[in-house]
């Protein structure tokens, strides 16, 4: 299916229904790397469907059954991840590599986690502009430091990409993070599955070391994705009356995202996990609005935005800066997107204010994705309080969550094309 747009509309605005999301991106992406240094002594149990770790797995894969003397391209078309992750993966494989993606991603920055890597020895070069995609990598290099340096305020996958080899290193290697820590959680669950299979760490004020060490015989369980789980809490949020299951969602979880929980409280929505899972519910009771801080958390910020804007609530918030550098500048995105309807985003230095006084019901309204499958997936649910939305490009949500749509039609939305 490439469908142009597709169009939304929910007659009833009420939801009741159970919902069995796909495993995390974010653990996937990092399990398949863990899997391949590992030489598979790891194995992996409820994999992600999404597009990102179905190009992940297949770049790997490529990887592993190429011969040591033969150049190989690696396109990782529009996953960010695997971007990052196999810039730093690349260079312990004996070989020539050229990774490059979509023209949007030879757009996005990398030149932090080049240089960091160049620091202990890695041979990169940028094939076109300096410090963006395409590179050219020639794996195996011979470990000239142990000791990197790297800002904390940039994206949190160029840590966890250095994390991932470091135990693979002849040396180790120690972290040394500048300045504050942006997503801590993505960090913290790069560790913590990497201890889940045996690589241990210390981590002491801003350094984080990793010895040289091997990989224990061990299978890694993927959590459902709780970045997917955000639209279904916007879905019980912009119904008249809604609840929602998701099973296998748990309490204790890895990922930075289960902030949603907490955040979704100010607009109405009662979490609470039951024996089968998560169960999200509508109430009548919200918080009062406070500062809402995106910080180790952004990949939630649109869905939020979306919401508050959709329900007339005034917020403000912070922690964002990173949205810029997304597959879309998320931030101008979502001015955008939300002015369509009469809400404005405004900004004060790293806080922007929601002003809803001037926002309107259209009886059609049409958003435009950006190539961001963020953006399709937090503004389709407000066709729960529009009586149309029609979403441009509405494939783009396979990156993440190919099934979405399928989902939405599961509880009760109607979708035309």
């Amino acid at each position: 299916m490439n469908l142009k747009s597709i169009t939304l509309t929910h007659a009833a605005k009420v939801v009741d229904g159970t919902v069995q999301l796909t495993g995390s991106k974010s653990e996937s992406n990092r399990a398949l790397i863990i899997q391949a240094l590992s030489h598979h002594a790891v194995q992996i149990e409820n994999l992600s469907e999404a597009a990102d770790t179905v190009t992940m797995r297949a770049s790997l894969a490529q990887v592993e059954g190429a011969k040591g003397d033969q150049h190989i391209t690696v396109d990782i078309g529009p996953a960010g991840t695997a971007m990052r992750f196999l810039t730093s993966y690349l260079n312990l494989i004996q070989g020539s590599f050229t990774l490059t993606g979509t023209a949007r991603m030879q757009q996005r920055p990398i030149g932090i986690l080049v240089d960091a890597l160049h620091t202990i020895g890695a041979s990169i070069s940028y094939e076109k502009q300096d410090g963006y995609p395409p590179l050219h990598i020639k794996g195996g290099f011979d470990q000239q430091t142990t000791s990197i340096s790297i800002q904390g305020d940039i994206s949190s996958q160029y840590i966890s990409s250095l994390l991932l080899i470091a135990a693979s290193l002849k040396q180790g290697l120690t972290l040394n993070i500048l300045g504050e820590l942006t997503s801590r959680p993505y960090v913290t669950m790069t560790l913590d599955m990497l201890k889940e299979v045996g690589i241990q760490h210390t981590w002491e004020g801003n350094s984080i070391h990793i010895a040289p060490q091997s990989y224990k015989e061990a299978t890694i369980y993927v959590e459902p994705d709780w970045s997917a789980a955000s639209y279904w809490y916007a879905v019980v949020a912009l119904s008249k009356q809604g609840h929602i299951a998701l099973p296998g969602l748990k309490k204790s979880s890895l990922q930075g995202d289960i902030a949603i929980i907490d955040i979704m409280a100010h607009f109405g929505v009662e979490s609470t996990f039951e024996n089968d899972g998560l169960h999200l519910r509508k109430t009548d009771i919200q918080r009062t609005d406070q500062l809402i801080d995106f910080k180790e958390c952004p990949d939630l910020a649109q869905t939020i935005v979306a919401i508050a804007a959709g329900l007339k609530r005034n917020i403000s918030f912070t922690g964002v800066k990173t949205l810029m550098i997304k597959e879309t500048d998320r931030i101008a995105a979502l001015r955008t997107e939300i002015s369509k309807f009469g809400a404005e985003l405004l900004e004060d230095g790293e806080v922007y204010h929601l002003k809803t006084e001037k926002v309107e019901a259209p009886e059609q309204v049409t958003f435009d994705t950006y190539e961001d499958h963020r953006m399709a997936m937090a503004f389709a649910p407000l066709a729960l309080i529009f009586n149309k939305v029609t979403i441009n490009e509405p494939m783009v949500v396979e990156k993440s969550y190919p099934l979405y749509w399928e989902h939405l039609q599961a509880q009760g939305f109607k979708i035309e094309d």
